[in-house]
């Protein structure tokens, strides 16, 4: 009689996904680490973005440059830009994804102002636009702030 191994399967199978538990256990915080950080916490690229906001009010128009690991840039607040940006960025998620063909918005106007956002983000290409065109837009729009300036809707006080 041929043997494989002198556990039976069923121990073989349980020690199996114990230790598939304890390797996703220690894969978990990597998961939500930016790509582009190594291991020891330290940047090994630079993220650059540049922002361009047209119709947003005085003091927010304008073209800004943002750069993050480590932050600078001519934005007003490059810590906080950088900060909500890391907040959202998932492995093998769009960060700057626009708002999903099909969805249900509410038809509320948040204002004329728009943002065009280009650059590298976590090593990919960054081309995208967000405006205030209705509840999807405006809630898209203030994920993103201070990235983005915050922008009250017409006509509330």
């Amino acid at each position: 009689m041929f043997q494989v191994s002198r556990f039976p399967a069923a121990a073989r199978l349980l020690g199996a996904a114990a230790l598939s538990v304890v390797t996703l256990a220690s894969l978990a915080p990597l998961a939500t680490a930016h790509p582009a950080t190594a291991a020891g916490g330290e940047a090994r690229g630079t993220d650059h973005l540049t922002i361009t906001v047209r119709d947003a009010g005085a003091g927010a128009d304008g073209t800004y440059e943002l750069y993050c690991h480590p932050h600078g840039g001519s934005h007003p607040d490059p810590d906080g830009a950088c900060a909500v940006v890391e907040r959202d960025t998932r492995w093998g998620a769009d960060t700057f994804a626009p708002v999903p063909e099909g969805s249900v918005c509410t038809m509320q106007y948040g204002g004329p102002a728009t943002a065009h956002v280009t650059g590298t983000w976590a090593g990919r290409p960054v081309d995208t636009t967000y405006d205030r065109r209705d509840g999807c837009g405006i809630s898209r729009w203030d994920r993103m702030v201070p990235l983005l300036p915050e922008v009250g809707t017409p006509g509330a006080s």
